[in-house]
């Protein structure tokens, strides 16, 4: 079934898209910083689902890491006679949204955060989308969110980055054999919330969405070639509202995470 490179892999969505995509029969690359809790996912991956499991304990805030997952995606296997599958599947989902105002706040968590999700998400889609197409197959999906569409910050700002350079991407490789999807979901029960210090009570449940089905809806938008990925009826209407909204009553509704 191929081979699949996930970032942030062993928590949340990540953690779950890894273990939906084993159980599809695909081997993984699993990339997080975590090198102990990499280890035993991985373990409990390979144990589970009987399929090959690699590692890359890699910070996506440092060039040298990102570079060193890059070679990995480069890899095209006997083709440049390495032994190594070449990957087929790059999901992006490495991310986090800095706990602090922006004014006032830590400036090199600012610049670790557009390391993670906007340099990370470029320079691997780059080397993935370069092997694959030379290939003639293949797909990156690029975790973003309905955030994208806010005016909610830096984490907003970074991930309408990862929205339009996907759209960009998938226009360039339209006729490759080679598909981009861009997953936006609204909110979703992991620990990405608690991580970023954010009140979750305020949430009514019908607000939340579960990381399985988000997911496996992501996953089948990419069989299909999706470009956009947005899951539940109600967050494709959020995000339509938002798109049909003028930028000033955007701004006014303060900020989204």
């Amino acid at each position: 079934m191929g081979t699949a490179l996930v970032t942030g892999a062993t928590a949340g969505l990540g953690l779950e898209l890894a273990w939906q995509l084993a159980t599809a029969r695909h081997d993984l690359v699993l990339v997080a910083r975590d090198g102990d809790r990499l280890d035993q996912v991985a373990g409990q991956v390979r144990a589970a689902a009987g399929v090959r499991v690699e590692v890359i304990a890699a910070d996506l805030s440092r060039h040298e890491d990102v570079a060193r997952v890059a070679e990995r995606l480069s890899v095209t296997g006997a083709e440049d006679g390495d032994d190594r599958r070449p990957v087929g599947l790059l999901v992006n989902n490495a991310g986090f949204a800095p706990a602090q105002h922006f004014v006032g706040g830590d400036l090199e968590v600012e610049t670790a955060a557009v390391d993670v999700m906007v340099r990370a998400v470029m320079m691997l889609s780059h080397a993935a989308a370069e092997q694959m197409v030379s290939r003639g197959r293949g797909a990156v999906l690029n975790v973003s969110s309905v955030a994208a569409l806010t005016a909610g910050g830096s984490y907003a700002a970074a991930k309408a980055y990862v929205r339009t350079f996907t759209e960009g991407l998938a226009v360039e490789l339209a006729g490759t054999g080679v598909t981009a999807t861009v997953l936006c979901p609204g909110f979703t029960r992991t620990e990405f919330h608690d991580r970023a210090g954010l009140d979750t009570d305020v949430l009514p449940d019908g607000a939340w969405l579960h990381a399985s089905e988000v997911a496996a809806h992501a996953l089948a938008d990419v069989r299909r070639g999706v470009v956009i990925s947005t899951p539940s009826v109600r967050y494709k209407a959020a995000s339509a509202v938002l798109r049909a909204m003028p930028r000033w009553a955007v701004r006014a509704v303060g900020h989204y995470r």
